[in-house]
């Protein structure tokens, strides 16, 4: 796997014409169709030979695999020793991806690499508001596990947790956050606000509305990722969002960080000082056709496809999500970043994409999942 270290060894933003991503593609493929009865069949009924990947135009022809198979399958290429993920299952079935340690090395060098060019690690001590899960040993959610994680970039005074199981479920205190966040604004040390956007609205509106506003110290931070998932019909705009956080807060748009990813493709987009996602070094993203899963072009909506060699343990190198995104040239931006951009609009779902789900019966054939 000597091209997936070159690539993970890569700064966050240096794409190069080196070949080493296709290549790293080509080697990552590889070993799955050798290992992977299932993956290869999928390889085999699209007709398609990891020789065909030459150039980066060719990613085009890699078979995908939809995000929507992976949360009813389990495609694992090494199934023991492996540490298992979940996605968060809001749309009724939550996927389980394996990975391997050496696929966590490379995960682990990419986080290093981003949050240094982010300048998000600090050695002051932090309190943090945790817009997520309480940690739990029966939530295996990816989502709760980088939101942990993300805790370690500046050392933890104290983790207060928006969600917290009840009775065997977790059920939002926006009220004891509330309290927090008032508690912690009194505080010399800075605070960094963590997780799904949606309750950290949420929770910043409850304050608003009791008349509260707070300046949090220098140095706090609100770092958002996960969507809005069921509260997709309450979100804001962008533009929205930072008013309130500069109103209720004190907090400026430029600390505020946006980050996309997914359990099935384990790379952290995070936004630039403009608020986009650019492509890293790490990944490829295809913007295609809801229709006709052809690739468009700059400017045309479509389904996000994302590719990535990162992972040996399930063959997630290739995954269809469900989510529309736009693509832009990287110049467009402004931000200094030259690599292009994409803006996810929406999310769709099965009944709304009956033509995705036909294209990937054609591409899965008559593999037994």
């Amino acid at each position: 796997m000597r091209y997936r270290s070159a690539v993970f060894s890569k700064k966050p933003y240096s794409i190069d014409d080196s070949g080493d991503f296709v290549k790293a593609v080509s080697e990552m493929t590889e070993y799955h169709a050798a290992r992977n009865e299932k993956y290869r069949n999928i390889l085999r009924g699209a007709g398609f030979e990891t020789s065909q990947l030459k150039t980066e135009d060719d990613l085009q022809y890699l078979p995908f695999i939809p995000t929507l198979i992976l949360k009813k399958h389990n495609l694992f290429t090494i199934k023991h020793g492996t540490v298992k993920a979940s996605s968060s299952g809001t749309s009724g079935n939550a996927g389980v991806i394996g990975f391997e340690l050496s696929g966590l090395w490379q995960a682990l060098r990419m986080v290093l690499k981003l949050f240094s060019y982010k300048k998000l690690f600090s050695p002051r001590l932090t309190n943090y508001i945790v817009f997520g899960y309480k940690p739990d040993v029966k939530n295996r959610t990816a989502v709760s596990k980088t939101a942990f994680g993300a805790t370690l970039f500046a050392p933890a005074l104290r983790r207060v947790y928006a969600l917290r199981r009840v009775n065997g479920k977790y059920e939002a205190d926006l009220d004891a956050v509330c309290d927090a966040i008032i508690r912690f604004s009194k505080s010399k040390h800075p605070v960094r606000f963590m997780g799904f956007p949606s309750y950290t609205y949420f929770a910043m509106r409850m304050l608003e509305q009791r008349g509260v506003k707070v300046t949090l110290p220098r140095g706090s931070k609100i770092m958002l990722g996960g969507g809005w998932k069921q509260y997709y019909r309450e979100k804001v705009d962008k533009k929205d969002f930072y008013d309130t956080a500069k109103r209720v807060l004190g907090i400026d748009d430029r600390d505020i960080y946006e980050f996309y990813g997914a359990v099935e493709h384990p790379v952290a987009y995070c936004d630039c000082e403009n608020h986009h996602f650019h492509l890293m070094s790490y990944s490829r993203v295809i913007i295609r056709d809801v229709s006709t899963l052809k690739p468009v072009g700059y400017g045309t909506p479509g389904l996000v496809e994302l590719i990535t060699p990162m992972i040996k343990a399930t063959p997630i190198t290739a995954v269809m999500t469900d989510d529309l995104g736009v693509m832009y040239p990287g110049e467009s931006c402004g931000c200094g970043i030259k690599t292009p951009y994409f803006e996810i609009i929406g999310r769709v779902g099965l009944k709304d994409i009956k033509t995705c789900a036909a294209g990937a019966g054609k591409l899965l054939g008559d593999v037994k999942l």
